[in-house]
C-alpha cells in the first residue's frame, strides 16, 4: 500500500525518529480535559506539593495503558475490537452498551465544557447554551468533512496553545522547587480519605476511553505492522510527558496560588472560571483572558478528540458485526481499512459523530431527558462518573488477555514489567469503580 489518505506511508522506517510523532500528540490532547485541569489544582490546592508524585505514577500508568493498546494494532495487524470480539460477545455487548451510553452523557459534558471559557470572554456575545451548540457544531463540521492528517494538524497546534498557557502559568506562579523535589517522595497525606484521593489522582490524568483509540489513530496515520513498534513507542512516550508537564503545571499553580491562599476551588468545569478570576486579581486581566484561551484549547482538544476517535472505533464495530453476520473475516481487513481512511468515510463513522452532538443538545438546553438535565445535573454526574469508572477495568484487563495469549506473536506479548503495569492499572481503577459507585447516593438517584 502507498498513501494513505494523505498521511504517513506504509513503509517503516529503520529507526525512531521526532519526525513521526502525531498519534501521541492527539491522545495528549484528547485525555486531558478540563476536569483533569481540576482534578490536578484541587489536588494542588489542598496538599500542596505532597501529591506531585501520584501524578507522574498517572501519567506512567497511562504509558503502559496506550503503548498495550498501539502495540496490539501494529504486531496482529488488527484492530482493538477485533481482539476484544475474539475474547466473546461479552465484550461487544459491553462495548456496545458503553459506548451508546457514555457517549451521550460526554456530548453533553463535552460541549459545555468547550462553550464555557467563551462564554466566560464573551460574556455579551450569547447565552452559554448556544456556545456550547455552536462548539458541538463546529466539532462536527470539522470532524466530518477532514481526514486524520488534517485533524492531527489542528490538535497539534491547539496543543501548542495549551502547552504555553500552562507552562506560563506554573513560571509566573513562581513555584517553590525544593517543595516540589520534595513532592517526589511517595508520601500519602494525613488527611480523612487521602488514600482514595491519591489514587483518583493517579486514575485521573489523562484518558479513559481515549487511550483505546490511540491504536485506531497510529493506524489512521498509516502505520500498520510491526516494523513501526519502535516510532510508535517514542509517539507514546512524547504523548505522556506531554501529559505530565500539563499536570505538573496545574498542581504548581493549584500549589501556590490556592494552597498558599487557603483558596477552595468549585468541583467541575466552574472551577476554571473561578481560577481565571483569582489569576486576574493576582496578575491582571491578559493573564486571566490567557487562561481562558488554554482552558478552551484544552476542552475543545477533547471534544474533537473524542468526536474523530470514538467514531472511529464505532465505525469499526459496525464493520466487524457486519462482516462476522456474512460469515466473512472482518479482522483480516480492519487495521488497514482504518490506515486508508475508509472508516473516516462511512456511513456508521459519521452515525456515532451526529449521536455525540444531537441527542446531547436536549440536556444542553435543559430538557429533561431520562430524568438527565444541566438544570438538575445530579442523575448527570452520576451516570457519567460510573460510566467513566467501568472502562478503564474492562480495557487493562482484556489488554493482559490479548497480549499473553496466542493472539499475539510471541515476539511482541507481554514482558514482567508490560503485566505488572497493566495489572497495577486494572486493580487501580477497579478499586476506582467499586468506590464510585459505592459512594453513591442511591435513595437519590431512583
Amino acid at each position: 500500500m502507498a498513501e494513505t489518505d494523505g498521511t504517513t506511508t506504509n513503509t517503516a522506517p529503520r529507526k525512531s525518529s521526532w519526525k513521526y510523532i502525531g498519534p501521541g500528540i492527539v491522545v495528549a490532547a484528547t485525555g486531558v480535559g478540563a476536569g483533569d485541569l481540576v482534578a490536578t489544582l484541587i489536588a494542588g490546592s489542598n496538599f500542596g506539593y505532597t501529591l506531585l508524585w501520584a501524578a507522574i505514577i498517572g501519567c506512567v500508568v497511562k504509558i503502559s495503558l496506550a503503548e498495550a493498546a498501539g502495540r496490539w494494532h501494529l504486531a496482529t495487524g488488527r484492530t482493538l475490537f477485533d481482539g476484544w470480539r475474539s475474547l466473546g460477545p461479552w465484550t461487544t455487548a459491553f462495548f456496545v452498551v458503553y459506548v451508546i451510553a457514555w457517549g451521550f452523557v460526554y456530548g453533553a459534558t463535552a460541549m459545555t465544557s468547550s462553550g464555557l471559557p467563551l462564554f466566560a470572554l464573551f460574556p455579551d456575545v450569547m447565552d452559554l447554551k448556544w456556545w456550547a451548540l455552536a462548539c458541538g457544531l463546529v466539532g462536527l463540521v470539522f470532524v466530518w468533512f477532514n481526514r486524520y492528517s488534517v485533524f492531527e494538524k489542528v490538535m497539534t497546534v491547539l496543543v501548542g496553545v495549551m502547552f504555553v498557557v500552562t507552562v506560563y502559568l506554573a513560571i509566573r506562579v513562581t513555584p517553590n522547587l525544593v517543595d516540589a523535589f520534595a513532592g517526589l517522595l511517595p508520601v500519602v497525606p494525613d488527611a480523612k480519605d487521602s488514600v482514595l484521593n491519591t489514587l483518583g489522582l493517579i486514575g485521573g490524568v489523562g484518558g479513559t476511553i481515549t487511550l483505546a483509540a490511540y491504536g485506531y489513530w497510529v493506524n489512521a496515520k498509516g502505520w500498520t505492522d510491526s516494523g513501526w513498534m519502535k516510532v510508535m513507542r517514542l509517539d507514546n512516550r512524547v504523548a505522556y510527558i506531554t501529559t505530565g508537564i500539563f499536570v505538573v503545571a496545574m498542581l504548581f499553580v493549584g500549589a501556590e496560588l490556592l494552597h498558599s491562599a487557603n483558596v477552595a476551588l468549585a468541583k467541575g468545569d466552574q472551577g476554571l472560571v473561578q481560577l481565571s478570576g483569582i489569576l486576574e486579581k493576582e496578575y491582571g486581566a491578559a493573564t486571566a483572558k490567557l487562561f481562558l484561551v488554554g482552558f478552551f484549547a484544552t476542552s475543545f482538544t477533547s471534544l474533537i478528540g473524542v468526536w474523530h476517535g470514538v467514531s472511529l472505533m464505532f465505525a469499526d464495530f459496525v464493520a466487524n458485526y457486519r462482516r462476522s453476520r456474512a460469515g466473512s473475516d472482518a479482522a483480516a481487513h480492519s487495521a488497514a481499512e482504518v490506515a486508508a481512511g475508509r472508516r473516516e468515510r462511512s456511513l456508521p463513522f459519521r452515525a456515532y459523530l451526529l449521536w455525540l452532538t444531537v441527542p446531547p443538545l436536549l440536556i444542553v438546553f435543559g430538557v429533561d431527558v431520562l430524568g438527565l438535565s444541566f438544570e438538575d445535573p445530579f442523575r448527570l454526574i452520576i451516570i457519567y462518573g460510573v460510566l467513566g469508572a467501568a472502562f478503564m477495568p474492562f480495557l487493562a484487563l482484556t489488554l493482559i488477555w490479548l497480549l499473553n495469549s496466542s493472539r499475539t506473536p510471541a515476539e511482541w506479548r507481554n514482558g514482567w514489567l508490560s503485566n505488572g503495569m497493566l495489572f497495577v492499572a486494572g486493580a487501580l481503577f477497579l478499586v476506582l469503580c467499586v468506590k464510585q459507585i459505592w459512594d453513591m447516593d442511591w435513595g437519590s438517584f431512583f
